[in-house]
């Protein structure tokens, strides 16, 4: 029987070695989910400003939300709420998918030369792409608003750098375990519309109680959106010491994921 390493090593080769194979999927991923509609891949720059317009007339017309320590403009809110929800929805994008990269691609399954651990990469890849037409539209409305944006909005690829390992590492974990635990997909759409909630995404870390604040922050999408909402909207530089603790976990995870898919791997083709 075949074996599939676990190496840290071939984790990164393999992205490296199919990464024309990656890009190809990712394409018709992101065009296969608009095809038929009259406006086609439109919907992915006009969804965002829809959502961007409804968070600015429903948090600052009706409930004349402001943010802790901010200014007293009224979209304001809206734009630090949508920072944060930049992090989330790419997060739960890749994550609410995984439990069925595998059972919804068993023709890959059966195809032994197929590098499966690629799938997950395909994923992150549609949900990066939405991710930065949503942030386009987020540097549009700021400029729009506001003016220039600062500088550190090109720290933004820092920031998201240890998510995207965590994500990795999850959707690994979550796609091998799809297979053999079919109700895993069930689960992760409740864990993660609970996660929208214990997020600092409509409310400031601030917010909690500090005898709390630890419990947030054992969130992995807190730090992540406490950093994002600092170098996008507050002009913050980064916390090296936040962010060091959060690469450190990330690769961790990011590893323990491809370690677990590569170990269970061989079972797939027996259970599909």
């Amino acid at each position: 029987m075949e074996k599939f390493s676990i190496s840290p090593l071939n984790m990164v080769s393999s992205f490296w070695k199919n990464r024309g194979l990656i890009k190809a999927l990712v394409k018709r991923e992101i065009v296969g989910r608009y095809r038929g509609s009259m406006m086609g891949i439109l919907w992915s720059f006009l969804i965002p400003v829809f959502m961007l317009s409804v968070y600015t007339l429903v948090f600052s017309v009706i409930f004349k939300a402001r943010w802790g320590g901010g200014g007293d403009s009224k979209v304001e809110f809206a734009l630090v709420l949508f920072a944060g929800l930049l992090v989330y929805n790419f997060f739960a994008e890749c994550i609410n998918k995984s439990p069925l990269l595998i059972t919804s691609n068993i023709n890959y399954v059966k195809k032994v030369i197929f590098p499966l651990e690629i799938l997950p990469w395909v994923s992150m890849g549609a949900a990066l792409f939405h991710a930065l037409i949503s942030l386009s539209v987020w540097i549009a409305a700021y400029a729009l608003l506001f003016g220039i944006p600062h500088l550190t909005v090109f720290l933004i690829p820092l920031v998201f750098l240890p998510l995207i390992l965590f994500v990795m590492g999850f959707s690994w974990l979550l796609a091998a375990s799809g297979v053999f635990l079919r109700d895993i997909s069930q689960l992760i759409g409740i864990i993660t519309t609970t996660l929208m909630f214990l997020s600092p995404i409509f409310y400031p870390a601030t917010a909690i109680p500090e005898e709390f604040r630890g419990l947030l922050f054992m969130n992995p999408l807190t730090p992540v959106i406490e950093l994002a909402r600092g170098v996008l909207f507050f002009g913050q530089g980064i916390d090296w010491g936040l962010y060091s603790i959060c690469m450190a976990v990330s690769v961790v995870v990011c590893w323990l994921g491809f370690a677990w898919f590569q170990k269970t791997r061989k079972g797939f083709a027996d259970v599909l």
